[in-house]
């Protein structure tokens, strides 16, 4: 039996105070691409969903430049997925005895991030595709 070397680190943030349909438009932009690339698109994005997916995917090349020896230069974000967490409900006082309920709802952010170096024959097809498309008429859009 021939073991395969594990080659995607995660990193996991919990109870992260924010609808995961919020987390989800922001994690739908940065799926698939390098980590180069992701930084610069979350510190140009104007959500507020940006910081803590940052700071995820900041750590998880952290975790895989210390557990497998990874260049970030070769990281691209294999797995990006929103839970939705636990809702934290309060109630607001209001006229005449009553109360109104407030409900904060929270989400898990799983980033899992994969080094291409270790896999080039897996991710060089999908790499080069994007980068020239042929429906497209090439590299630089001209037919």
């Amino acid at each position: 039996m021939v073991k395969k070397k594990k080659t995607e680190i995660y990193a996991l943030g919990q109870h992260i105070s924010m609808s995961a349909h919020k987390a989800r438009r922001v994690i739908d932009q940065i799926r698939g691409r390098s980590y180069e690339e992701t930084l610069m698109i979350l510190e140009l994005m104007p959500y507020r969903a940006c910081y803590s997916i940052f700071k995820l995917v900041y750590s998880a090349a952290a975790n895989a430049s210390y557990n497998m020896g990874s260049d970030e230069r070769n990281l691209i974000i294999s797995k990006a997925e929103v839970n939705e967490g636990t809702t934290v409900k309060k109630l607001r006082p209001r006229a005449r005895g009553r109360s109104f309920p407030i409900k904060r709802p929270t989400c898990h952010i799983t980033i899992g991030v994969k080094d291409i170096s270790l896999d080039e024959d897996e991710y060089m097809p999908m790499i080069h595709e994007s980068v020239y498309n042929k429906s497209r008429g090439g590299l630089w859009g001209k037919k």
